[in-house]
């Protein structure tokens, strides 16, 4: 891959770092990362990604933008307002980058159709930008059958996470969390509210380990949890351990196969309004 003189120029401030250079803008350029979800989590990584110059990011988000979404869900501008998440976002990704191929998928993701949309473009890393339980689950554990590393992450209130699964190297999410709770045990965002930089805060660490995935590099949230609070400006890194008996990733897997689990109604279509 030759660079133009505009990309050399572009990117010029990642070339210069000698953890990347020119062969690791490369890599950059040659990187496929699929978010689920363009809301709080999603928008912010959506636009760094797009800035850093990943050749192809694919969007999945069924959902049409709402003046509600504003305050975080900083892709999207009022002039957006009633059109879908996806096009806003691959209109503002395009007019950032043109470099970035943005596929767009407008669809709730579920047990039916994520492998095909993982597999789509044989994405590289998956980033969790949902707001919805059943749906993070579904996500780690297509993640998991798949083999593909994946970014998780939640923010509410003044509080967000976040850890990464490599493959092989690591507890995945249901290692830790094991099942979802109960319907109505804990409150989305809608219901509790969210302070709208969380998004912004967790949502670009998330960018942040998948450039680093792409990169080669040491150091990601493989086998930690790594929590903030905005209140008390406080981060914690939780070391994590693989559960022998995890269902889908322990020695003895009792799913083999993606489940849609059920939730109340009403949060079914939650994970796009982080």
């Amino acid at each position: 891959m030759a660079f133009t003189n505009e990309q050399l120029e572009r990117y010029s401030r990642h070339i210069i770092l000698k953890e990347v250079g020119v062969k690791g803008q490369k890599h950059i350029m040659e990187g496929r990362v699929l978010i689920i979800g363009a809301g709080g989590l999603g928008a912010p990584a959506a636009m760094y990604l797009a800035a850093a110059g990943v050749g192809t990011i694919g969007i999945a988000d069924a959902d049409a933008v709402d003046l509600s979404n504003l305050q975080r869900q900083i892709i999207h501008a009022s002039s957006d307002v009633g059109k879908p998440k996806v096009q806003s976002a691959r209109e503002t990704m395009n007019a950032m980058n043109p470099d970035a191929q943005v596929v767009t998928y407008r669809e709730w993701i579920n047990a039916a159709n994520i492998t095909d949309i993982i597999n789509d473009k044989n994405y590289d890393f998956i980033i969790d930008g949902t707001d919805n339980f059943p749906v993070k689950f579904l996500i780690n554990d297509a993640c998991v059958m798949l083999k593909k590393p994946f970014s998780h992450a939640g923010i509410i209130r003044f509080q967000g996470q976040l850890l990464t699964y490599i493959p092989g190297k690591g507890p995945c999410y249901r290692c830790v969390f094991h099942n979802p709770p109960p319907p109505d045990a804990v409150p989305t965002c809608r219901q509790a509210g969210v302070l709208g930089v969380m998004g912004g805060v967790i949502g670009t660490l998330q960018a942040t380990e998948a450039l680093k995935f792409l990169l080669g590099m040491e150091g990601l949230l493989n086998g930690y949890l790594l929590t903030y609070n905005a209140l008390t400006m406080d981060f914690r890194k939780v070391k994590l351990a693989p559960a022998h008996s995890c269902q889908v990733c322990g020695p003895e897997p009792s799913i083999t196969t993606l489940i849609d689990y059920e939730q109340a109604v009403c949060d079914l279509r939650e994970y796009h309004n982080n």
